[in-house]
């Protein structure tokens, strides 16, 4: 029988196995952990610096370092919206502001108490055209709007719903 804790930490021995334990790794080895988890555990990030023996430091260093990494838990759809130029004009602050409202969700949290959301603004995700623009994990919605991003997000609650 695996506790949490056993468990998390075979998943994060069995990455470092993979890179040999080799700091030069290190970023890899963190891409990977938090591939695995969606965010960088502090506990986690402890055990990576002792493993590789070197200073939490330099581990906590690179993590805060790359915008990609995280020290958060994010939910399991991350929701972007562009709030760059071509957006802003076309209203995304209207969306943002509507998201918020209907996941309970502010600029001091971004994430849901059930993980099942995350909401990010971004300067800008190259799509100008077709302004304004969500982002859901990988899939891109345009030309949005908050009725539009409403119906989204009711649309993946009723698909979590009916895959439990």
């Amino acid at each position: 029988m695996s506790t949490e804790f056993g468990t998390k930490f075979e998943i994060v021995c069995d990455i470092l196995d993979r890179y040999e334990r080799d700091p030069n790794s290190l970023i890899a080895i963190l891409q990977e952990i938090q591939a695995a988890y969606s965010y960088l555990p502090e506990d986690v990030l402890t055990y990576v610096a002792t493993a590789l023996e070197i200073t939490p430091g330099s581990v906590f260093g690179v993590a805060t370092f790359y915008s990609h990494f995280t020290l958060e838990p994010k939910g399991k759809h991350v929701i972007k919206v562009c709030d760059g130029t071509a957006c802003h004009v076309k209203k995304s602050g209207d969306i943002i502001k509507a998201l918020e409202s209907e996941l309970g969700l502010n600029e001091n949290k971004n994430t849901t108490d059930d993980l099942m959301f995350t909401l990010e603004v971004v300067a800008c995700v190259g799509a100008c055209g077709i302004a304004p623009v969500v982002v859901v994990n990988e899939d891109v919605y345009n030309t949005m709007d908050v009725e539009k991003t409403k119906s989204l997000i009711e649309k993946i609650r009723e698909e979590e719903a009916a895959n439990v």
